[in-house]
């Protein structure tokens, strides 16, 4: 059985190729479109293209609780399976502080407000001065 860095058992059925099945922008779309739909706030969308090879792009968002958090996540992997055929490896969810969610060319990033505060991943990732690609 496959672990995670942390040692934890990676379940479920490989994910599929999204690139047969829809672009990363296409994918996004959709990601955008869930979060809003479950009322995740300060949501942003960061271009990786060219700045890294492990996705297109990265998303980060907020849920007011650990149990919001974990349900967007939840919400999110559902509708990404129901719409694209899409298995997405997650990890955090029973913590529910910070849950990531691997779709492929999107990686997705839930926080608690505190913990996002905390790892501040959008200054780590996002050039000085550059504009949010897309906001909720």
């Amino acid at each position: 059985m496959a672990t995670t860095a942390k040692g934890e058992a990676v379940t479920g059925a490989p994910m599929t190729d999204v690139s047969a099945q829809a672009s990363s922008e296409q994918l996004l779309e959709q990601i955008l479109s869930s979060l809003e739909d479950d009322k995740a706030e300060d949501v942003v969308s960061i271009n990786l293209q060219g700045k890294s090879e492990m996705a297109d792009f990265m998303v980060i968002a907020s849920g007011r609780s650990s149990r919001q958090v974990a349900s967007i996540s939840d919400k999110l992997a559902e509708r990404l399976k129901e719409r694209f055929g899409l298995v997405c490896k997650t990890e955090g969810k029973d913590q529910g502080d910070w849950v990531l969610i691997d779709a492929g060319d999107i990686i997705v990033h839930v926080f608690r407000p505190e913990v996002r505060e905390f790892y501040q991943l959008e200054k780590m990732w996002m050039s000085p001065g550059e504009a949010v690609v897309a906001k909720v």
